[in-house]
């Protein structure tokens, strides 16, 4: 995966003014926005955990990414 964007604003991570996305509130957040492409992602939370579906990349989790990170 070519992490690009932001997660959480969508916008460059070259990009300064990123701080307020490297919060200890926003680690525990679900992503928003696609790292590969920055497009705003269709998220759904439960009580168990979230997923995030890109239109271009396909579906993470939170599932998938406690497994991988």
């Amino acid at each position: 995966m070519n992490t690009t964007y932001c997660v959480h604003c969508g916008g460059l991570l070259s990009a300064p003014g990123h701080e307020a996305c490297r919060t200890p509130r926003t680690a525990l957040e679900p992503p928003r926005y696609c790292s590969e492409c920055g497009r705003r992602m269709v998220v759904q939370v439960t009580p168990s955990g979230w997923s995030a579906r890109c239109s271009r990349h396909g579906e993470t989790s939170s599932m998938s990414s406690a497994t991988t990170g």
